[in-house]
């Protein structure tokens, strides 16, 4: 296939270093792929998108991609994604993070970005360990599971991604695998046209780490056990909740509408404005600043 045959090459920036970094059999460039195509199918001009990422292998991420991107510090990409989309409110902001880099020193600003509803895009690549740093038990890592610091089994309960990001606020959740690599695509689609915080879920288990721990078998295996362990909304809701427990549950599992942060902070400004030129005074309403 002839390079401009192809949409991947238009959007990546082929001087870095190929292959990428991630192991063979990796779920993250698949993620990378389904970014891709959901960025190409709405259109988005290079320049209006800007790719933020913290520390981890999915942080690798940005540097292959051709977009604004900023490669931050571990956890901190949603508070960094937060100043750029204040700065620049018509940028499209997309944020990859890992488990651990979202959830576990990125926990604070990630239930604070969706309480705010600031308008970004959350792609949370779930493989249930720290992978980068030598297979360390993650906020995700489920019960019983071992870890390079959980040799005996993991005691701790994880952290549901989905329910957690719906409690703290956020207007659109939705989980796929990297198995499902064009549902995935369709779901990240949906989830950067939504205005306001949204979060996907991409299941993605490392074999490096997580498989070669747990005795799960090659890459290729732990793939068919995303494909045999995971099941449409549509299907979960004929199982009972014992057995949906079991299952990873794949499509959009919320939506709702709200006004995001940026539209209330605009406001803000305008009441501040009218303020100092004597207009009006800011006044408290039960709807609101008045």
């Amino acid at each position: 296939m002839a390079k401009d045959d192809h949409t991947a090459y238009a959007y990546l920036r082929t001087t870095k270093k190929f292959p990428n970094i991630w192991c063979a059999g990796c779920g993250i460039g698949i993620v990378m792929g389904a970014l891709i195509r959901a960025i190409d199918r709405i259109g988005l001009d290079k320049d209006e998108v800007a790719v933020v990422s913290g520390i981890g292998c999915s942080g690798r991420m940005p540097v292959y991609l051709d977009f604004n991107t900023m490669h931050t510090t571990h956890g901190r990409a949603l508070a960094f994604a937060t100043g750029l989309k204040l700065a620049q409110p018509n940028l499209k902001v997309i944020v990859v993070m890992g488990d651990g880099d979202a959830l576990a020193i990125g926990g604070n600003h990630f239930i604070h970005a969706a309480r705010r509803n600031i308008d970004l895009t959350a792609i949370i690549i779930n493989n249930l360990i720290y992978g980068m740093t030598g297979g360390q038990y993650s906020p995700t890592t489920p019960l019983d599971m071992r870890a390079s610091t959980a040799p005996y089994g993991h005691v701790e309960p994880p952290f549901p991604i989905c329910e957690l990001s719906i409690a703290a606020g956020a207007t659109f959740v939705a989980r796929s695998t990297v198995y499902h690599a064009v549902e995935l695509d369709r779901l990240i689609e949906k989830a950067i046209r939504k205005v306001g915080f949204s979060v996907v879920e991409a299941v993605s288990y490392c074999h490096t780490t997580y498989g070669r721990l747990n005795r799960m078998g090659s890459s290729v295996e732990m793939m068919r056990m995303l494909k045999e362990n995971s099941i449409s909304l549509a299907a979960a809701e004929n199982l009972k909740p014992e057995e949906r427990a079991t299952k990873i549950i794949r499509g959009v599992l919320h939506e709702v509408e709200k006004p995001d942060y940026l539209t209330l902070y605009q406001k803000v400004i305008e009441h501040a404005k009218a303020a100092v030129d004597g207009k009006e005074f800011l006044r408290a309403g039960p709807g609101g600043l008045e």
